[in-house]
């Protein structure tokens, strides 16, 4: 059993503590082993999505007015599903966190008729949400999108690309930031609702990737939208997106997490029961040495999210410095934890479907997506330089 402890820091309250105990028996008795059946990933996510919609954890992604939990998004509920998901199963985790992003954006700054129309059906688990940023040529640099979103009639057209998109060909909707033209860079971007039957968005390409997730490149000819699927106001795609990730960025880390307590479970079990010289594997002071440095790395981890959590949450305040730290900690430590808990179980380790290989596999792609783990730094250094700077020209 993993430890809960950090249930007790004062960066939780008592209803935090209630939902961890709550999901902790669901997942229990609901979920599936982490490995799954791989040749129908796209048919376990929506089986996956209806159980989590029907056990009322898909509430927890959109704001009470619209079905959800809480008056606005809670970063540390998120935080908890998250951790909880992924140490049980990476896909159900995924799942659910492609709820929370893929209508993050229109929770923070849909028009009414669009929450509406859209988050109730999320939150039930009967519409499947995508957020569609990444292109061909710009991934972690948001501010150099090429596809375009053009003013036509009275409504745009999009054309362009879009490419390792979660969900993408399983999805219901896609929140797509395209270029308007305002300014030059982060300023020129708009956000758009698009559904997936709309004429003109096709499937390009269905990505298969190390551990396999629904992923796809999709392309937009032509594509006609009403006015009514601009998300906000023209020209604020890029605000957008960033306080969409503030948000979802710190719960990455949070599902690093998860895998990290896996792995150390996992790693503590078998270096319990091992036979190694005349004793078990776990009386070896270097394993012993391991062991410590896990646990050290998954508490410094669960300190940095739900710090960042909370300084969203009760502070109000903006919290990229803290969301960047969670997720870069997190993410990296995590990928070392799970490779010691390979290490301890030797040839088994990297046997297809023995858990600590597929956290092996599920961590890596953490490192990248929400922002690349060197973009994280950069995030960091500037909030410092910046802060530093303001502290000079105080009296």
């Amino acid at each position: 059993m993993s430890d809960h402890s950090f249930l007790e820091w004062p960066f939780l309250d008592a209803d935090h503590r209630r939902l961890a105990v709550e999901l902790e028996a669901w997942c229990e008795v609901e979920l599936a082993p982490l490995a799954h059946c791989e040749t129908d990933i796209d048919g376990q996510c929506r089986h996956l999505l209806q159980r989590l919609g029907d056990g009322g954890w898909l509430r927890h992604a959109v704001p009470a007015a619209h079905g959800g939990v809480r008056d606005v998004l809670d970063v540390r509920s998120l935080s908890i599903i998250r951790e909880t998901l992924a140490r049980y199963s990476g896909l159900a985790d995924f799942v659910f966190a492609m709820q929370g992003l893929g209508s993050g954006t229109i929770s923070l700054f849909g028009s009414p008729d669009q929450q509406a129309a859209y988050l109730p059906a999320v939150a039930q688990g009967r519409a499947m949400a995508a957020f569609a940023l990444t292109e061909p040529k710009a991934g972690s640099d948001v501010a150099n999108l090429e596809m375009t979103a053009i003013v036509e009639g009275d409504g745009y057209r999009l054309d362009g690309a879009k490419t390792f998109i979660s969900n993408g060909g399983i999805a219901d909707y896609y929140v797509v930031f395209a270029r308007t033209g305002e300014a030059p860079g982060a300023k020129g971007v708009s956000a758009f609702i698009v559904d997936a039957a709309t004429p003109g968005l096709t499937i390009a390409e269905r990505i298969q990737v190390m551990a396999p997730h629904p992923l796809a490149t999709l392309r937009f000819d032509a594509c006609h939208l009403p006015a009514s699927a601009l998300l906000g106001v023209s020209g604020a795609g890029f605000a957008q997106a960033m306080a969409t990730l503030d948000i979802f960025r710190t719960t990455v880390g949070a599902a690093a997490l998860g895998f990290a307590r896996r792995a150390l479970d996992e790693a503590t079990s078998r270096a319990s029961t091992r036979v190694f010289g005349g004793g078990v594997l776990a009386g070896n002071a270097i394993t012993q040495s391991k062991l410590a440095e896990m646990a050290l790395d998954i508490d410094t981890s669960a300190l940095l999210i739900y710090r960042a959590g909370w300084t969203r949450d009760v502070l109000g305040r903006r919290n990229t410095r803290e969301a960047a730290m969670a997720k870069l900690h997190a993410t990296e430590s995590a990928q070392l934890t799970i490779d010691k808990a390979v290490q301890m179980f030797g040839g088994l380790g990297v046997v297809h479907g023995v858990p600590v290989e597929v956290l092996y596999r599920e961590i890596r792609a953490l490192r990248i997506y929400e922002g690349a783990s060197e973009v994280q730094k950069v995030v960091i250094a500037r909030q410092h330089l910046a802060e530093t700077a303001k502290a000079g020209d105080r009296p």
